[in-house]
């Protein structure tokens, strides 16, 4: 089986790849560049299985019949702000906004907010789509708290400020396994693999 991954965010190329490596599944995982790359496509659906789906459908129009394209759409809900940013995450602080620009905007936004009432969940939708039409989408939810200030060097986007239920430390203070264990990406990937391994049986 091959496996294009939908996006150019190196950072989830590289947790996408891992993950499925360490699975042990005879997949061979390739980025877009194998294909002349990953097409343009405006992320305007109001949910994540909407725009992970656009993402993979873009993708998979590409491909061999035989292969398939899978794309995440990801991000963080916060309570308070009624799951804001959602489906804004990557781009919360504007067009072109950095990660930190992102987290520093929702620190704001938060700054008068007490500590009980800053829960959050980031949410993880996996689209995965073959050339002639076949679809899945694996969902996974990590449920914690916001924090007033960032910790650790770990991790990328919002995950110095988001502590899992169940832990005092960061996304980006834990281990790169740990976080795989617990992660949103994680639960919907083992989804995947669990699908994958009921087509090979």
């Amino acid at each position: 089986m091959k496996l294009y991954l939908a996006t150019g965010n190196l950072h989830k190329i590289e947790e996408l790849q891992a993950m499925l490596a360490a699975a042990n599944l005879a997949v061979e995982v390739h980025t877009p560049a194998a294909v002349g790359g990953m097409p343009n496509v405006v992320e305007d659906q109001d949910s994540f299985s909407g725009n992970a789906l656009k993402k993979a459908r873009a993708l998979a129009a590409m491909l061999p019949a035989e292969d398939w394209a899978l794309a995440d759409d990801s991000g963080l809900a916060v309570e308070i702000l009624n799951g804001a940013p959602g489906v804004y995450s990557a781009r919360y602080a504007g067009e072109g906004a950095s990660d930190r620009d992102n987290l520093e905007k929702l620190l704001e936004m938060l700054k008068d907010v007490e500590d009980a009432d800053r829960s959050a969940s980031f949410r993880c939708h996996l689209a995965l789509v073959s050339p002639s039409g076949e679809e899945q989408v694996f969902e996974g939810a990590c449920h914690g708290r916001i924090i007033s200030a960032p910790a650790g060097e770990g991790g990328f986007g919002y995950d110095p400020i988001f502590v899992p239920d169940g832990f005092d430390k960061t996304f980006a203070e834990i281990s790169s396994a740990e976080k795989q264990a617990l992660s949103h990406r994680g639960k919907a990937m083992r989804q995947l693999v669990d699908w994958i391994r009921s087509r090979a049986g």
